[in-house]
């Protein structure tokens, strides 16, 4: 199993929100947990027990699919709620690139925060000049926030995603005309 693969069963049981995991393939083993109350600070524990996992002969089939496979299938249970919660991509993000927008894309799947704690006034309002390494919301994902930046100085002309809503890797957050 490569950092890949367990890259995107983490995402995928963060979005299923299954909080304790345990995978045995093999002489590799691996157990994630995250969100416990009790810890001072959240933790995600990834112990495979073997010092090298023996090459694996094509072709191979993964052993969990991507969370992006997963929602696509019928009859998934959050395949509802998440086309509900997703803001527009494809037309509507090559749409504004087209307009000369430089589109921030979330680098994390998450939940997006537009201020720095509840009651707070959200880092920007659209229209507001921006510059680069500023911080324009925050993600959470498996408790921790991650502050992202603008990576180019503009205008914000347009946010793709509302506060409080889940976001995916890729995902559009914002669209900033450059200077």
């Amino acid at each position: 199993m490569n950092q890949k693969e367990i890259r995107e069963l983490i995402e995928f049981l963060v979005e299923k929100d299954i909080a304790d995991f345990e995978l045995e393939r093999g002489d590799l083993k691996l157990h994630i947990k995250r969100g416990f109350a009790s810890l001072p600070a959240p933790v995600v524990a990834v112990a495979p027990t073997v010092a090298a996992v023996p090459a694996i002969s094509a072709p191979s089939v993964p052993a969990v699919a991507p969370p992006s496979a997963v929602a696509a299938q019928p009859g998934s249970a959050d395949q509802s709620a998440g086309a509900a919660a997703k803001p527009p991509s494809g037309p509507a993000a090559e749409a504004a690139e087209e307009a000369g927008l430089f589109i921030v894309k979330s680098p994390i799947v998450g939940t997006f925060y537009e201020a720095p704690s509840p009651g707070a006034p959200p880092f920007f309002k659209i229209g507001d000049t921006v510059q680069e390494g500023q911080v324009l919301c925050i993600i959470e994902a498996m408790k921790l926030m991650n502050e992202i930046e603008a990576e180019v100085s503009g205008v914000l002309a347009k946010a793709f995603v509302s506060n409080g809503n889940p976001v995916e890797y890729g995902m559009p957050l914002f669209g900033i005309r450059k200077h």
